[in-house]
């Protein structure tokens, strides 16, 4: 066994598994394993304010939608009301004697009474509308939230 290049002790150490050795990651590792948090990070903060700007905008619909159909029966309702007052002044001129009309309600209260009408629905349209564009905040105040508390902490952890 002399001549034999392999001994019993040699055979074993060769068969044996390595002992595991704990290695810190080098210098390179580290910053792209920061850097990937980073980009994860600012894929999610897009993904936030995409999704923030997205509600924003229903809400906005939300609101401009009842204000342009409030656009049509305030119009109508004000043309309305104008014919109601060319009535009543053509009412209020007429001579005693010609005042007496078939109908229960004079022609302008009849106008006043349809002006009303649509001035009310105009309004009510109105209302909703402003209401709802009042809730509308066109910042993303999440995402812009969500960004400084990131940058802050990234503050903290940078040593002085």
């Amino acid at each position: 066994m002399a001549n034999d290049l392999h001994s019993p002790a040699d055979a074993a150490t060769e068969h044996a598994p390595a002992a595991h050795t704990t290695a810190e990651p080098g210098l390179a590792a580290t910053f792209k394993g920061v850097i990937d948090d980073a980009m994860e990070l600012l894929r999610q903060q897009f993904a936030m304010l995409k999704a923030e700007v997205r509600s924003d905008f229903r809400k906005l619909l939300a609101g401009i939608i009842p204000l342009a159909c409030a656009v049509a029966p305030a119009l109508l309702g004000g043309l309305m009301g104008c014919f109601a007052l060319v009535h009543l002044l053509h009412w209020a001129t007429l001579p005693t004697a010609q005042t007496v009309d078939p109908a229960t309600l004079p022609l302008w209260a009849c106008y006043a009474i349809v002006s009303a009408v649509f001035l009310l629905t105009g309004g009510i349209l109105l209302g909703i509308g402003y209401y709802r564009l009042k809730t509308v905040n066109p910042l993303p105040e999440q995402t812009a939230q969500a960004l400084e508390e990131n940058i802050k902490w990234l503050m903290n952890q940078n040593p002085k």
